[in-house]
């Protein structure tokens, strides 16, 4: 296991750097702006001409580093998920061997120990297992709905008292993913009081 979070820790350092060098190419793409308006204001239609290709092309690799460390940190994130997992497995081991012990003792005090300790676990590992599920779709820049980019960046743009022009979709709310939401609640609700009938 500490060779996962070795390889966790990584590809969070490969993350910082890709958004490092985001940043220097933004500084870069600024200072080309700079220039171009620069060259534009003499007259120099040809320099003018460079310096916006290299703004574009600045901008360009801003983007795409930004971009692949989102795609880093995601992978990361998954690292993290079974790593957190593998922990959450060993524990629950470890608890199925002691009841299957205690059963054989017919100890009533230590079973009934051991299955509260294993409901506390079973609970933290569907707490975990949301969180995880949670952080993989959050990081993942693949599966972000296009409407809470298209709502984050309206935000920030009338925060900014700036006006954005593009169309955006009017609120609209899925009815098919709160009911998928809600029935998956329902089944391990379910299935935890089946396990407390146990």
């Amino acid at each position: 296991m500490p060779n996962m979070e070795k390889h966790m820790f990584n590809l969070k350092f490969a993350a910082k750097n890709l958004q490092r060098e985001s940043q220097r190419c933004e500084k870069a793409q600024k200072a080309e702006r700079v220039k171009l308006k620069k060259a534009i204001e003499k007259g120099n239609m040809e320099g003018a001409k460079i310096h916006a290709e290299n703004t574009i092309r600045q901008k360009n690799q801003a983007l795409n580093y930004l971009r692949l460390s989102a795609r880093v940190d995601a992978v990361a994130a998954r690292v993290q998920t079974a790593v957190t997992m593998k922990n959450v497995t060993g524990s629950m081991t470890g608890v199925v061997k002691s009841i299957d012990s205690a059963m054989r003792s017919m100890n009533l005090e230590k079973v009934s120990g051991l299955m509260d300790k294993f409901e506390k676990q079973f609970e933290d590992l569907d707490v975990q297992s949301s969180y995880m599920e949670s952080a993989m779709s959050n990081t993942t820049t693949m599966t972000t709905p296009q409407a809470d980019v298209d709502g984050l960046m309206q935000e920030v743009a009338d925060e900014a008292g700036l006006e954005l022009n593009m169309e955006l979709p009017q609120g609209q709310t899925s009815a098919i993913g709160q009911a998928s939401a809600s029935q998956e609640q329902d089944e391990l609700s379910q299935r935890l009081a089946e396990l407390r009938k146990m």
